[in-house]
């Protein structure tokens, strides 16, 4: 025991007790919250200058595989009550898929000049066909409608599905000239020519009796407006213009009424085909009946596999299917309107939000009609129903989606970094060995037919030395990736309307 000290006063004292010192607690690892790493990972991968061009070109792949398989599935029935194979319709659509894909891969290699100057052939050879279909012996009647052209056999086009990528590319080249000229502060240049020019192919169309187109031809010409820059009075005066001359072919056509009169209606005798629409959703459930076990394809619901494909969709993949196809639609949307507003080109611009506007509003309305939230206007659902016609467009206003994501700077430089590069020479000399991280090997020096000032030690040999180095390892590593480097400048350098 430690001894007692005496104190002060003569009294003991005990040694003051040591206390033991409390150790620091372990500072425990913060845990990152899961979701907003995933949150965090999500906004990295939407900010990556590829995502739009993965999304557009991914996107339309799948909802064109997945429109083939629908295609197969609900175009059955209707072939054998025709007396045709099954896969009839199938084999059609997959030659038309086949060759929009030829179209598709011409269109995102094309340069945004060549797209320019082809709009004016195209809408002159859209309104040309349109004005072909009310030749009589000419031109077709289907469902009512006269907007086909027979090509022979079973083969038919439909000029209005031309005429929408004619007025992308027609009006999105005439506003982007009308801008760099400065006139759209105007409004008679805002509207004039293209307002005259867009009411002249609804009229064609009209005449057919084709309303639905005519109502996606509007919002193609509505969305090049806004894009425009328009005003809001402005607008607003086109707008019920054409809201007007919309209700007066209404109120004249009992057809037209009758659809307006079944949004939203249970009657099965006056609403057929809505009805039985939502029938095969309700019926569908989460995960549906199965591929091909529809049951309202079997002679319930017309049209199973054009206008109404994604009400068998429903029905045989359930929510989960519709929800999906509803995605890869949004995924789009979402990548057309960042093409069009991280571009520096006018045309780009316009282009890239005039096929948004017109793909995303084709898919609302048909969506809508199939759920009864508007009225059947007898569209199909883009890359996905049966049509060729229809289908072929489409997938060429893809491809110049593609290629305007392509075109931007900074996807540029992204595809050309993963691209293999040719031309480049070997590097020797010191350039390899500071590649490889070793000296360069030295030959051994002959000892025979010197000449007089270049021995190894002296300084005409050591000056010689060194220009041999200069010249073959930095003159052919240096140079070659100098070279690269002002290749990958120029590439850079390149302003966006050039390819």
């Amino acid at each position: 025991m430690p001894a007692e000290s005496k104190g002060p006063g003569g009294g003991t004292r005990r040694p003051p007790v040591q206390r033991a010192v409390p150790r620091p607690a372990a500072v425990r690892p913060v845990r990152d919250n899961p979701v907003r790493t995933l949150v965090t990972r999500a906004r990295k991968a939407w900010d990556r200058p590829l995502t739009a061009y993965y999304l557009i070109l991914g996107g339309s792949s799948l909802i064109t595989v997945l429109g083939l398989v629908m295609v197969y599935s609900a175009s059955q029935v209707t072939a054998l009550q025709m007396s045709l194979p099954g896969s009839y319709f199938f084999r059609k659509q997959l030659l038309a898929a086949v060759i929009g894909a030829g179209l598709l891969l011409a269109a995102s290699r094309m340069p945004v000049k060549l797209h320019r100057a082809l709009a004016y052939p195209i809408l002159a050879g859209a309104v040309f066909l349109m004005a072909l279909v009310q030749v009589p012996g000419i031109g077709m009647s289907v469902n009512g409608n006269q907007n086909w052209i027979s090509l022979g056999g079973s083969f038919q086009i439909q000029p209005s599905e031309i005429g929408k990528l004619a007025l992308v590319l027609w009006g999105a080249d005439l506003i982007a000239r009308k801008q760099e000229k400065r006139l759209l502060t105007q409004w008679k240049h805002m509207l004039v020519p293209l307002v005259p020019v867009a009411f002249m192919l609804l009229g064609l169309i009209m005449l057919g009796g084709d309303m639905g187109t005519a109502i996606i031809l509007t919002a193609i010409l509505f969305g090049l407006l806004w894009l425009a820059g328009a005003p809001t009075r402005l607008f607003v005066g086109v707008l019920s213009v054409a809201a007007l001359i919309g209700l007066v072919l209404i109120k004249t056509s009992p057809n037209r009424l009758d659809r307006f009169a079944c949004v939203g209606s249970t009657d099965v005798t006056k609403c057929w085909q809505a009805v039985h629409g939502i029938y095969a959703l309700a019926s569908g459930g989460f995960f549906g009946s199965g591929l091909g076990a529809s049951v309202e394809k079997w002679g319930q619901l017309p049209e199973a596999h054009t206008d109404f494909i994604f009400a068998v969709t429903g029905e045989e993949l359930g929510l989960a299917g519709t929800l999906s196809v509803l995605a890869l639609f949004a995924a789009l949307g979402y990548a057309g309107i960042r093409v069009a507003g991280r571009t520096e080109d006018p045309f780009v611009r316009y282009a890239a939000g005039g096929v948004t506007t017109w793909i995303v509003a084709q898919a609302v309305i048909n969506i809508g009609a199939v759920l009864g939230l508007l009225p059947i206007a007898g569209v199909p659902l883009p890359l996905f129903s049966y049509g060729g016609s229809a289908l072929l467009p489409t997938m060429f206003a893809i491809g110049l989606m593609i290629a305007f994501a392509r075109d931007e700077p900074a996807a540029r430089a992204a595809l050309a970094m993963r691209q293999p590069r040719f031309g480049r020479k070997r590097a020797t000399g010191s350039a390899a060995g500071r590649k490889t991280g070793r000296r360069p090997e030295r030959k051994p020096a002959r000892t025979s037919g010197r000449k007089p000032g270049r021995e190894p030690g002296g300084a005409a040999g050591r000056a010689a030395d060194r220009g041999s180095g200069q010249g073959s390892g930095q003159g052919s590593g240096q140079g070659s990736r100098r070279w690269n480097t002002m290749r990958r400048r120029a590439s850079a350098a390149r302003p966006s309307g050039e390819r």
